[in-house]
């Protein structure tokens, strides 16, 4: 179906919006946050998050099951797709949940027309870049595991979607979305819950987002990353990690040391093999 968007006393709403992964951290927060973005939330995960409101709907869905996530998108307005594994496990696993499971999302927005998605990429896309490194969108990919090569996939796949069907997609490289940094390396990538939501706000409100990537952190005082293409989604960060900077000293090795310690990825560069 075409986006289908009401104007209130308040805001601009969406009729209903999607949520993937609801019952997961980040799925716990957004489902409350998001709440002003839409008239219903429709909310998926494996298992039924607690405490549901009156416009929340919860619906069952594993994503690697195509008929299902065909079902669970039919309806929806847009899709803010946070499901599947989020940290490194054996291909086998990332297979399903996250390769299987994007494909089936896209394959379902084209069949029901849902024209906006934000897609919970990962910084994880370009973990194999040193930390002495700026880098922006525009550079190669260099994934620093089976999880990152997963959203590389995404990536590419909801780069397809739009040039081929005219999905539109903001591929949010997320950072560190805890509610505080906890070690150093997160003073660098660490992404706040409220920065999280209005990065989500700017991709399903801003208008002609074509295919946009944008990482996803709050404020840094030495930024590994740099949002200059971006810069037309109109996010702008309120929380800084360095409030929390006396809190990992720079001469205290987090992350286990070694290659863990020289790229961006940090221990996702040495998990595995499995």
């Amino acid at each position: 179906m075409s986006p289908s968007i009401a104007t209130t006393d308040l805001q601009i709403q969406f009729e209903r919006i999607l949520l993937t992964g609801a019952a997961g951290n980040l799925g716990r927060v957004l489902t409350k946050s998001l709440k002003p973005f839409a008239k219903e939330l429709r909310l998926s995960d494996l298992h039924r998050p607690e405490g549901l409101e009156n416009n929340e709907a919860f619906v069952e869905c594993d994503l690697a099951d195509k008929a299902a996530v065909y079902s669970l998108v039919q309806g929806c307005d847009a899709i803010v797709h946070m499901g599947g594994i989020s940290t490194e496990h054996p291909f086998e696993l990332i297979l399903e949940a996250n390769i299987r499971g994007v494909f089936h999302i896209y394959e379902a927005a084209r069949r029901h027309d849902v024209k906006r998605v934000v897609f919970a990429s990962s910084n994880h896309v370009t973990g194999f870049y040193e930390r002495v490194t700026t880098i922006d969108a525009d550079a190669p990919k260099r994934p620093d595991g089976y999880y990152g090569l997963s959203k590389s996939y995404g990536e590419d796949l909801s780069r397809f979607y739009f040039d081929r069907y005219g999905i539109e997609t903001a591929c949010l490289r997320i950072g560190s979305a805890y509610e505080r940094p906890k070690d150093e390396r997160m003073l660098h990538t660490w992404l706040s819950f409220a920065d999280l939501t209005e990065l989500i706000r700017c991709g399903l409100f801003t208008p002609d987002i074509g295919h946009s990537i944008v990482y996803g952190a709050s404020g840094c005082r030495d930024p590994w990353w740099d949002n200059k293409h971006a810069a037309h989604l109109g996010f702008r960060a309120t929380d800084s990690s360095e409030r929390f900077q006396n809190d990992f000293p720079a001469d205290v090795v987090s992350d286990g040391g070694g290659r863990a310690q020289y790229f961006q990825g940090g221990g996702f560069v040495t998990a595995g093999p499995f």
